[in-house]
């Protein structure tokens, strides 16, 4: 099949994962191509503009322990660092950084575009080409004379010890046994069994245009047949405003893969320019703040933190909530 480019490593989805599988993949020498539906929004941060909290602090660290870049991007543009759960045993200690939201799009993507062996695509991605293989995989015969049961798969005779030899010589266990009837003897009727296996070839984006690589690796989050509620209206979409991978999502159910959605939630987005913070307790950033990555020795914004400010919900809040709950 003739492609219109050639990669080794396809990534699809410009995320906080896609960003970090494609620089991994490079680091590694591999010829990687990102593709993402708008490349002025690579690593756009939705609803809450923080990295870390409870759970996703720790693998976040993880992340950066194997050398990831979310952790030093964000000690780049963090404008408020704090270390939850300090009062409690270091196991529970939890890191979160509130971020610049435009500032850390720009990073990540200065990060990639100076990344060797990656390049950034924007296209749709429809499809994924596979090259499919069907083929006998094994039988089990008995010979006359002596009973031994004899296993042979892919033409590859079994040796005395009944193990496989593959092409190369080295001997291999089989993939599959005989069945074993009641009180264990070998089931003789058992028919040779048909693999259908499957190749990943490469891509087919929205154009038409195909694009080879020896492995696709999928991270379209929100964006893969993603659907907005907005109030008792719905539509699709992927961030508000943007279209959601309605194509690539069909793609893959006709694969037999089982799709579902996880739910998020985002929050109204206020004009701080017109809110009386003096009726909130302000919630400062750590005096000595705490990096996200191993590799830095001192956050960007160490001085120049902004504060957040803690809000509680009200006797009329509930109300509320109550009054409309069945919407």
């Amino acid at each position: 099949m003739q492609f219109t480019e050639q990669f080794e490593i396809v990534v699809v989805g410009a995320g906080h994962a896609g960003c970090e599988a494609a620089v991994a993949c490079a680091r590694m020498g591999l010829k990687t191509a990102l593709y993402t539906l708008n490349v002025d929004l690579i690593a756009q941060m939705s609803c809450n503009p923080a990295v870390g909290g409870i759970a996703k602090g720790h693998l976040v660290r993880e992340v950066d322990a194997l050398g990831g870049i979310m952790g030093e991007v964000t000690d780049g543009v963090g404008i408020q660092f704090r270390l939850l759960n300090t009062s409690r045993g270091p196991a529970v200690w939890s890191p979160r950084a509130q971020c610049d939201k435009q500032a850390y799009r720009l990073k990540m993507r200065e990060v990639l575009e100076s990344q060797p062996s990656l390049k950034i695509k924007q296209a749709e991605v429809a499809e994924l080409i596979l090259e499919s293989t069907q083929h006998s995989a094994f039988s089990t015969q008995l010979e006359p004379a002596t009973g031994h049961v004899e296993t042979t798969a892919l033409g590859c005779p079994a040796d005395e010890s009944g193990i496989l030899a593959n092409r190369e010589g080295h001997d291999q266990l089989p993939h599959s046994s005989p069945s074993l009837g009641e009180g264990g003897d070998f089931d003789l009727d058992q028919q040779p069994t048909i693999n259908d296996q499957r190749r990943i070839l490469g891509i087919r984006l929205r154009d038409g245009r195909t694009v080879g690589a020896k492995a696709v690796i999928i991270t379209t989050g929100t964006f893969l047949n993603g659907l907005i509620h907005c109030g008792e209206q719905q539509y699709p979409a992927g961030r508000s405003g943007e279209p959601a991978a309605v194509l690539l999502g069909e793609a893959l159910k006709k694969l037999g893969l089982r799709g579902c959605r996880l739910k998020t939630g985002t929050p109204p987005r206020l004009d701080g320019r017109t809110i009386d913070w003096s009726k909130f307790q302000i919630q400062p950033g750590d005096p000595d703040p705490t990096p996200f990555s191993f590799r830095t020795k001192r956050v960007a914004h160490h001085d120049a933190q902004v504060p957040c400010y803690i809000a509680w919900t009200t006797p009329e809040t509930h109300r509320v909530n109550r009054k409309n709950v069945h919407h």
